[in-house]
């Protein structure tokens, strides 16, 4: 009879194991276009963990966070640059205290693979080679990887004569796919996104001075009550969760706020 019951217990337990892990929801991550294979891998190893697999929705910065201002679904933001979280930080957006820098990166000019530029500052010589060929970028308006370009080139003093031959892409994968398709000579595109790719070399890589830091805040949206959503922004912020966007070419700010 008592064992009998504890298999009735035992079920009990399993059944109720099934359906905790049925009734959890995988949360939904706005992430930045260069986080790719990066994201998708630190997904991989928390969805192996027994969590629901995260939704992650890949764009440009821009385009994300005006979702999450249209009021779009999304637990997480992860951003590549400061400028996209402030702005919703400033209306109230984000979950108090959920802020942090999660990697940096570096900024490159990347060429068809099979040749062989070399571009020492990024920029004066780069505005010589191009000649009459465009250049591929994010959108230097909206899109971080384009601003942090531009402010590069205007420091190096080349966006002038860049500027016209300007291919303006809607995201950084966007550019860096030009340039895999010979559509552009040269493009401007994170480290991370040449490591990610083997149609591509990197012909020069841009002063860290040229422009600001490179950094990828995430945090959580004031709206999300999944607690799913807080667990894995933890994970992400770990040492287990940095080693995987270390492996890829990211680098650790150590800043949190």
């Amino acid at each position: 009879m008592q064992s009998f019951t504890r298999r009735l217990v035992l079920a009990g337990l399993a059944a109720w194991s099934i359906g905790a892990a049925s009734a959890a929801r995988a949360p939904i991550v706005l992430a930045a276009a260069s986080l790719q294979e990066s994201l998708t891998a630190a997904a991989d190893v928390w969805t192996k963990a027994g969590h629901p697999r995260p939704v992650i929705s890949f764009a440009a910065s821009s385009t994300l966070a005006r979702q999450a201002e249209a009021g779009a679904p999304g637990d997480l933001f992860v951003s590549a640059d400061e400028e996209w979280m402030d702005a919703l930080a400033d209306k109230a957006l984000l979950a108090a205290g959920t802020r942090a820098d999660l990697v940096g990166n570096r900024l490159v000019v990347v060429e068809p693979a099979g040749r062989h530029s070399s571009i020492p500052n990024g920029g004066v010589r780069l505005a010589r080679l191009l000649g009459a060929g465009p250049l591929a970028m994010a959108d230097p308006d909206s899109v971080p990887a384009g601003k942090y370009g531009k402010t590069a080139l205007e420091k190096l003093g080349a966006w002038t004569a860049v500027a016209p031959r300007v291919v303006r892409a809607e995201n950084v994968r966007a550019a860096l796919a030009l340039v895999e398709r010979g559509a552009a000579p040269f493009g401007i595109v994170y480290l991370t996104d040449a490591k990610a790719s083997s149609k591509v070399r990197v012909a020069g890589v841009f002063p860290p001075a040229s422009h600001p830091p490179i950094l990828y805040p995430i945090a959580r949206l004031a709206r999300s009550t999944n607690p799913e959503a807080e667990g894995f922004r933890r994970f992400l912020l770990s040492p287990r969760g940095r080693a995987i966007f270390a492996r890829f070419g990211f680098t650790t700010p150590g800043r949190l706020r």
